[in-house]
C-alpha cells in the first residue's frame, strides 16, 4: 500500500487576505500536480505556478499533489508558507529558500538615530506588512513575541525572515523583537543574516541575557560574513529588570536604547496599569536615569487605545517631559502624534539655534572655549541642541536653509 505524507501551512478562508494555505502530499509517482485556488489567478497565476515548482525543484520534491489556496499573498508569504509545509514533511532539512534580497533593504543604521516611534508588526500577519513603511515610522518591528500564538512561531520566523529580504520598509528602521530567552536565540538564526538593524530583547532581567544574545549575534555575523551593525534594544518588564536597569544599559557598546513595557511590569507589582501612571513612576524615572547615566536613548512603553488620540498625545509629552526620547505604536495612526509630540517647541528651537551658532563660529575662529552668555557651551549640550535642530527640520519647524534666517 502507498505511504502518503502530507503537511500544510498558512490560514484559509473567505475572511484571510494578503496570507495562502498551501498542503503538500507526498506520492510515490506521478510527478508533480498543483492544484492553485487563487483570487489573482488572472494577473498572477503563472508567476504563483513558476515559484511553487521552483521551490518544489530546490527541496527536491518530485512527486506530489500540491493544494494552494491563495488570497492575494506576496511572493515572500506563499515561500514562507511552502517552507513551512516542507519542513514539517522534513524536519532534519536545514535547506532555506531564500528570495533576492530587495536592493532598497540594504540601508544601515546608526546607534544615535531617531526612535521616536516604533511600529510593531505582529510576524505571522504579513498583510501589514508592504504599507508600514508609508506611514512613515521611525522604525518598524516585527513581533517574534507576544504578539504572535505559540503555535504561530515556526510560521513567524520564516515570514520575519523573508519580510526583511523583500519588503520595501521605505527607510524605517528594521528591528525584530525575538521571543524571551532563550527561546529567541533560535529566532536570531533567521533574521541577522538578512540585515536586520536592531534587536529588542523582551522581559530582559540581567546583563547576561544582553551577553547571550551579543554572543549569538556575532557568532552569526561570523559565519555569514556579515558587516553591518546590529544594535540592541533591552525591554524592561519585571520589578527585578527595574532593579538591573543600569547594569543592562551598559552591558554592551551595541545598546542603544533602553525600553519599558509596562503591562509586564504592572502584572509583576500585581496592580493595575492606570493612566495616571502613578504605578509606574519609579520605574519609568529608573529606565530613563540609566538610559542616560549609559548615554543611549530611553524609550517608553506603547499607549494601548489607539482611539484616544488626545489621551496619547498628553502620554507621549508626558514621557518626553521625563526624559524619554520615544515610544511603540501599536496602530499606523499613532505615528503621526508620536513623531510631532516629540518635537521641540519654539523656546527649545531657539535656544538650540544660538548653541550651535555659537559652536560653529568658535570653531571658524579656533577658539576652544564655547560660551553663550555668561554659560559655558560643551560637547553633550551642542549634541543636544543639534538633535533638537534636527527634529525641528523633520518635523518642518524650521527651513533648511534656518542659518540664513
Amino acid at each position: 500500500m502507498e505511504q502518503i505524507m502530507k503537511a500544510s501551512a498558512g490560514k484559509q478562508g473567505d475572511k484571510i487576505r494578503s496570507d495562502c494555505f498551501v498542503e503538500i502530499e507526498l506520492r510515490a509517482s506521478g510527478g508533480i500536480e498543483l492544484d492553485l485556488k487563487s483570487k489573482v489567478e488572472t494577473m498572477y497565476g503563472e508567476a504563483i505556478r513558476k515559484l511553487v515548482l521552483e521551490m518544489c525543484g530546490f527541496f527536491e520534491i518530485r512527486n506530489a499533489h500540491i493544494f494552494l489556496e491563495d488570497s492575494g499573498a506576496l511572493p515572500f508569504v506563499i515561500a514562507a508558507r511552502f517552507e513551512l509545509a516542507v519542513k514539517r514533511l522534513f524536519p532534519a532539512s536545514k535547506k532555506q529558500f531564500l528570495l533576492p534580497m530587495n536592493k532598497k533593504n540594504t540601508y544601515a543604521t546608526t546607534k544615535d538615530r531617531l526612535r521616536r516611534s516604533r511600529l510593531y508588526l505582529p510576524g505571522n500577519e504579513p498583510k501589514f506588512f508592504p504599507n508600514a513603511g508609508l506611514h512613515e515610522p521611525d522604525a518598524i518591528i516585527l513581533d517574534l513575541e507576544d504578539s504572535v500564538a505559540p503555535s504561530e512561531k515556526e510560521a513567524a520566523q520564516l515570514l520575519v525572515r523573508n519580510a526583511l529580504r523583500a519588503i520595501d520598509f521605505y527607510g524605517a528602521e528594521r528591528m525584530v523583537r525575538i521571543n524571551q530567552l532563550p527561546l529567541g536565540k533560535k529566532d536570531l538564526e533567521f533574521v541577522v543574516p538578512q540585515n536586520v538593524n536592531l534587536i529588542l530583547i523582551p522581559k530582559c532581567e540581567s546583563a547576561e541575557q544582553v551577553y547571550d544574545v551579543e554572543n549569538e549575534v556575532l557568532r552569526l555575523k561570523k559565519e555569514y560574513n556579515i558587516g553591518n551593525e546590529i544594535y540592541f534594544m533591552p525591554i524592561i518588564e519585571s520589578a527585578l529588570g527595574i532593579m538591573r536597569a543600569y547594569e543592562i544599559a551598559s552591558a554592551s557598546e551595541n545598546v542603544c536604547s533602553l525600553a519599558i513595557g509596562l503591562e509586564d511590569y504592572t502584572a509583576d507589582l500585581g496592580t493595575q496599569r492606570t493612566d495616571e501612571g502613578k504605578e509606574s513612576f519609579f520605574a519609568r524615572s529608573v529606565i530613563v536615569n540609566a538610559a542616560k547615566a549609559s548615554g543611549i536613548q530611553a524609550i517608553d512603553t506603547v499607549f494601548s487605545d489607539v482611539s484616544d488620540m488626545e489621551g496619547l498625545k498628553k502620554s507621549v509629552l508626558e514621557a518626553k517631559s521625563l526624559g524619554f526620547e520615544g515610544k511603540g505604536c501599536i496602530h499606523p495612526r499613532q505615528i503621526k502624534i508620536i513623531n510631532e509630540s516629540f518635537a521641540p517647541n519654539e523656546a527649545e528651537i531657539e535656544k538650540a539655534k544660538k548653541i550651535v551658532l555659537a559652536f560653529e563660529d568658535a570653531e571658524r575662529k579656533g577658539i576652544g572655549v564655547v560660551s553663550l552668555g555668561s554659560k559655558m557651551i560643551d560637547a553633550p549640550v551642542v549634541k543636544r541642541a543639534r538633535n533638537t535642530i534636527e527634529l525641528a527640520l523633520l518635523n518642518k519647524l524650521i527651513p533648511e536653509d534656518w542659518r540664513s534666517n
